[in-house]
């Protein structure tokens, strides 16, 4: 009778488009608190003060919710099978993470998560509760346990079937479904993930601190990035696919399918030139909908300030020139730094002026540092 109802809730979940399924249980993921507390303990989450807040809670399915009895593991298939390191030799454009070239990966699983949950809530006259990277659940050891793959030494899932490009979904229900039997670790000898790392994010293997972490940099810090990272983020401007991008089992992964998971235009590694325009209006009409928006644009103006400085296109100078006077430090203070690396001498003879006006302690280091 279980597998017969695991089956009617996979063939769901395939229906609604959906790459992967597993079931386990609801308690504590074994080692997963621990590995939190420690990762925590040391400091490495950065500005992400919520995992902190929610480190309880987080730790196993029960704290979160207490009533439920089983976890329904999905995946969702967004690899695209090109290269997506390619783009980081066009220095003149802006890499853009595969996850986050379209529509918002929350939006979509949300979309077939809950007609999934509503089934299966028929099916087993239970209740349920979904969840999408928002809530305080540990997706991947989840996921992880449930055997749709393994955490690789870079942290992410790593499934047999598509490598390192599936999106993680879950639904908790207070049903007692069969689990599943973990997925063990197949990464071997192999440290290709490692070892690609531009920041040497990777304190060890399966360690990861988040706070040189060009994903991180990129999306989550809030404030000034280290002069230590900036060359070494070259054209990255949202995420970095790096360690997702060399590991070897993605040559078994299948590209997406699903025509939601598509690039949207524009959002496909544009031209740096086109985005040292975007005022917040022009960003937030441009990424509406994508991943990308909840970033801000000051954020992400700070990111493709630092792309053009590594881009040695001194086409770009008058529009890094233009951000000089940005209402944001952010956006200012690399501008500075972009302007010193492509024009030194323009960055010379302008350095008097702003560094006068400038009332940012920041800021005005960037100008009082020698042009490169």
């Amino acid at each position: 009778m279980a597998e017969t109802l695991k089956g009617r809730i996979a063939a769901e979940a395939k229906a609604l488009g959906f790459d992967a399924l597993r079931f386990t249980s609801a308690d504590a993921v074994r080692g997963a608190g621990e590995a939190l507390d420690a990762f925590l303990a040391d400091g490495r989450q950065g500005d992400m003060a919520w995992l902190a807040t929610t480190a309880e809670r987080r730790k196993a399915p029960r704290a979160l919710w207490p009533q439920a009895r089983s976890v329904i593991a999905l995946g969702l298939n967004y690899g695209r099978g090109t290269d997506p390191l390619a783009v980081l030799e066009e220095k003149s454009r802006g890499a853009i993470s595969i996850y986050a070239q379209g529509d918002d990966y929350h939006d979509i699983l949300r979309d077939k998560l809950k007609p999934l949950a509503a089934r299966v809530q028929a099916l087993t006259e239970s209740e349920v509760k979904v969840f999408v990277d928002t809530a305080p659940v540990m997706e991947k050891p989840l996921a992880a346990r449930a055997g749709l793959g393994w955490q690789g030494k870079h942290t992410n899932l790593v499934s047999r079937e598509f490598g390192s490009w599936l999106f993680i979904g879950a639904i908790f229900t207070t049903a007692e479904i069969a689990p599943d039997l973990a997925e063990e670790d197949h990464c071997g000898a192999c440290r290709r993930c490692l070892d690609i790392c531009p920041t040497h994010a990777f304190t060890a293997p399966y360690e990861l601190d988040a706070r040189a972490c060009i994903s991180y940099l990129t999306i989550e810090h809030k404030g000034h990035i280290a002069p230590r990272y900036r060359v070494a983020m070259g054209n990255r401007i949202f995420g970095c696919d790096d360690c997702l991008a060399v590991c070897p089992w993605n040559k078994f992964a299948q590209s997406g399918r699903e025509a939601k998971l598509a690039a949207r235009a524009g959002s496909d590694n544009p031209p740096l030139s086109e985005l040292l325009v975007l005022d917040d209006a022009a960003f937030r009409a441009r990424y509406r909908g994508t991943p990308i928006k909840r970033t801000g644009r000051d954020r992400f103006m700070r990111n493709v300030l630092i792309a053009a400085g590594n881009s040695d296109d001194a086409s770009l100078a008058p529009l890094v020139e233009a951000r000089l006077d940005d209402p944001s430090p952010l956006v200012r203070a690399m501008a500075v730094w972009a302007l010193a690396r492509l024009a030194p001498r323009r960055f010379n003879a302008l350095r008097g002026s702003h560094c006068a006006g400038e009332t940012d302690p920041v800021v005005r280091s960037e100008w009082l540092e020698e042009a490169a």
